[in-house]
């Protein structure tokens, strides 16, 4: 008898258990929110791998100083600067059917911006707002660089542990306090060059 309770016990813990892990795969994606504060609960919580962490490097180019090269295969996002050397920002990049190539410039430069979902990202989403105040919620995070005439931009997020991976939907996305390094150190009519 006590046998057969003590498995009825181990049953229940592990149907817990696996609840819960399905939970956290759940908060991992999204986050909770508790007294207002967002929290990541996943098994991933805040898990960037350090090689994605801003750096000064050697990097070869016949670009001018300021240019913005984008590696969306190495996920990575160069400011070309004096005497061969670049600032190197870890970033996501648009997933599978999602990326681009091309050259643009900076159009314009936004803190806390507004996030307006393009009419195409809400007719496969169609749980997103049609306008979004800035915010530490907003998608957009606390900078964003627009590129050109085009619906991409170079911005922050509040989901740091998607750098590294192919996430977005086209945009170029950085730790939000390495947007906020990227806005001050570009120009608007600075050249961005996305391979």
């Amino acid at each position: 008898m006590q046998a057969k309770g003590m498995l009825l016990v181990v049953a229940v813990l592990a149907t817990a258990v696996a609840g819960g892990a399905e939970q956290a795969g759940a908060e991992n994606q999204s986050g909770s929110v508790y007294n207002n504060v967002r929290y990541n609960f996943g098994s991933n919580t805040w898990k960037m791998d350090s090689k994605y962490l801003p750096a000064e490097v050697s990097y070869k180019t016949s670009e001018k100083p300021g240019t913005v090269i984008i590696s969306t295969r190495k996920k990575y996002l160069y400011v070309v600067q004096n005497d061969g050397m670049a600032k190197r920002f870890g970033i996501g990049v648009g997933r599978r059917g999602f990326r681009w190539r091309g050259e643009e410039k900076i159009s314009r430069k936004a803190e806390w911006p507004a996030w307006h979902p393009p009419a195409e990202m809400r007719q496969r989403e169609p749980h997103l707002p049609e306008r979004m105040e800035g915010g530490e919620d907003n998608p957009l995070g606390a900078r964003a660089l627009y590129l050109g005439n085009t619906l991409y931009r170079i911005h922050g997020t509040h989901q740091p542990w998607t750098i590294g991976e192919s996430v977005s939907s086209g945009c170029i996305r950085l730790r939000n306090e390495d947007v906020i390094a990227l806005y001050d150190m570009v120009k608007i009519g600075a050249k961005v060059i996305v391979d």
